[in-house]
């Protein structure tokens, strides 16, 4: 085979993007024997016109779930909306199968929020702007089960 062409873009398309996964998920299930990669929302929806006003974006693989990101308009934040969608994809999570959750949020953003919800920090790499970190946290989704 011929050496490939590296190309740098900040839009792979959709073709692109299902090619990577697929060839992940295919390397991936070669070596535990299969695929449990899933994507996970919780969706916050406006009751009267249905439109999505925010919500969670995760995925569960191998046994973990990964928070990737979560987005709450300041008008319906306050009312315990984040800590039931959290408590959603942590239930939903653990019926896949999952043990622990995974996510990293920025110091300026939700820390507090999720030790509130019994995550701990396991690190934590600064970015910018100047004294901002990226905080990784982590849960073992067992903690207030029976």
């Amino acid at each position: 085979m011929t050496e490939p062409t590296l190309v740098l873009t900040d839009a792979p398309d959709d073709e692109t993007h299902r090619l990577i996964e697929d060839g992940l998920g295919d390397f991936n299930a070669e070596r535990v024997g299969y695929r449990d990669w899933r994507p996970l929302a919780v969706l916050a929806r406006d009751p009267a016109s249905g439109r999505t006003l925010g919500g969670m974006l995760c995925r569960t693989s191998l046994g973990l779930l990964f928070i990737d990101l979560v987005y709450l308009p300041a008008e319906v934040r306050g009312h315990q909306l984040g800590s039931r969608m959290l408590r959603m994809a942590e239930d939903e999570a653990w019926r896949r199968g999952c043990r622990t959750g995974v996510l990293y949020t920025i110091s300026f953003q939700a820390p507090g929020f999720y030790e509130r919800h019994s995550w701990r920090e396991f690190g934590r790499i600064p970015c910018d702007p100047p004294g901002t970190s990226r905080v990784f946290m982590t849960k073992d989704l067992s903690v207030g089960r029976s």
